[in-house]
């Protein structure tokens, strides 16, 4: 009897882990987001009822290609999510649009509270990501064709040819959350100490310094 009652706890407890893999479940029609409101919750208190209009719930911001800036990367995400539609707030859900130039590259990253799917507008692109043991799951997705990103696994999107290419990326949390890997361990604020990276890199202390500014420039 007492392993019968084992046997449901470990059920209980997976599936109560599987209740909370992502934003939780919202307890009324809408609550579009009160970002102003100054209070601190686990996402935004809601914006009377009274006062939710039809721009609460769109944005026109991703329907349209956008100046890539970095000469470096060559490429620009342009996100959809409850900071630009306030609509979404306890939705558990947001998009992106991400352009790239020629040879751009969306470098290494995570998203730490949402799995991503992206859908190819144009072109094509090389992506993959990484398990936790280290092997790379990688594939040429072309127009037409979709790809997924588990959450919190480090992954990276290249286009490989020499025209512009654009996805349309879905995410199962109203804010994923995104962290580069090389932004956040070479611009953090404040910085992490030259010693820590030249040692984890393998690396001299100059050639931290060279990252660096590179990544600021």
């Amino acid at each position: 009897m007492a392993g019968v009652k084992a046997v449901v706890l470990v059920v209980l407890l997976a599936t109560a882990i599987g209740a909370f893999a992502n934003d939780p479940d919202m307890l009324q029609d809408v609550c579009v987001a009160n970002t102003a409101s100054g209070i601190l919750v686990n996402g935004f208190p809601c914006k009377n009822i009274s006062m939710v209009t039809a721009d609460d719930f769109f944005f026109a911001g991703i329907s349209q290609p956008v100046q890539i800036t970095s000469k470096i990367l060559g490429s620009k995400v342009t996100a959809a999510n409850v900071m630009d539609i306030p609509g979404l707030n306890t939705l558990g859900v947001s998009m992106a649009r991400v352009d790239f130039a020629p040879y751009g590259l969306n470098p290494p990253h995570i998203h730490p509270r949402a799995t991503e799917i992206i859908y190819v507008l144009q072109g094509e692109l090389f992506v993959g990501f990484i398990t936790t043991a280290n092997k790379l799951i990688s594939k040429v997705v072309k127009a037409g064709e979709v790809f997924v990103f588990p959450r919190g696994l480090a992954h990276f999107q290249k286009n490989t040819s020499k025209y512009p290419t654009a996805v349309l990326a879905a995410f199962n949390s109203q804010l994923p959350g995104t962290q580069q890997f090389a932004a956040a361990l070479f611009t953090s604020n404040p910085p992490v100490s030259n010693d820590i990276l030249a040692q984890a890199f393998n690396i001299d202390e100059h050639k931290v310094e060279m990252i660096r500014a590179g990544l600021t420039a």
